[in-house]
């Protein structure tokens, strides 16, 4: 059974920006390290499509280590922006399983995982690579931005679903958070677990960690492309 208790207040209270008619797919998107759902569903509502219904989760409130324990809104505890820092294997197994219980929500209401893109940015953007690698269902694809994969010692052993998982990374060439070079290292990871040919690593030469309107054109592009109306 995938998921926990905590799955379904995430559900609840998430903000859904519904499609104009009969929804035949979703995107689930999930924000960054201290953000809520709000932001990220005005900017899906920017890019929609009429036949799809984003959704966009509210990560609990938990403290974090690298912001000296401070509570805020977290997918899962950070230890440090680095690739050799501590994870929190067990918080970001949970949070997957979370995600995941969304997936079967959506899937029981009538939208199968393989209409599901799911996606986020930063910190959400690492959770849904996370989950989508190992999910049981065939996603229809993931939306990485600005991010890293949790737990990449643990690929590809930890890797469950299908290779053909499409994949857009996009990042910024400025980002003093998470530097390009992690997102570089994470394409060759995914390349080296999945079919590369559906591996996207997409770089914007001003951006900051943050999104553009030209990322967001890729991103509604690539949306389209992995869930065509039906």
């Amino acid at each position: 059974m995938c998921g926990n208790n905590m799955s379904m207040p995430l559900l609840a209270e998430a903000v859904t920006v519904s499609g104009m008619e009969k929804e035949t797919a979703a995107v689930i998107f999930l924000h960054g390290l201290g953000d809520t759902g709000h932001g990220w569903a005005d900017v899906m509502a920017g890019i929609r499509l009429p036949y799809i219904k984003y959704i966009c989760p509210h990560a609990p409130q938990i403290p974090v280590s690298l912001n000296m324990k401070t509570m805020m809104p977290a997918w899962f505890d950070l230890m440090g922006l680095s690739p050799d820092c501590p994870q929190d294997e067990s918080g970001i197994k949970k949070a997957a399983e979370n995600i995941k219980a969304i997936i079967e929500h959506e899937a029981k209401n009538g939208i199968p995982p393989h209409r599901i893109i799911l996606g986020g940015f930063s910190q959400g953007g690492a959770l849904s690579l996370y989950t989508a690698l190992t999910c049981q269902h065939q996603l229809a694809g993931v939306v990485a931005l600005s991010c890293w994969l949790p737990l990449h010692r643990s690929f590809p052993s930890a890797q469950s679903g299908s290779k053909n998982l499409p994949i857009l990374q996009c990042h910024g060439m400025m980002d003093p958070m998470i530097p390009v070079q992690f997102g570089a290292k994470t394409s060759e990871k995914l390349k080296s677990i999945l079919n590369p040919d559906l591996i996207t690593f997409k770089t914007y030469p001003e951006l900051l960690h943050g999104s553009c309107p030209q990322e967001m054109a890729g991103v509604k592009e690539f949306i389209e492309k992995y869930l065509p109306r039906i």
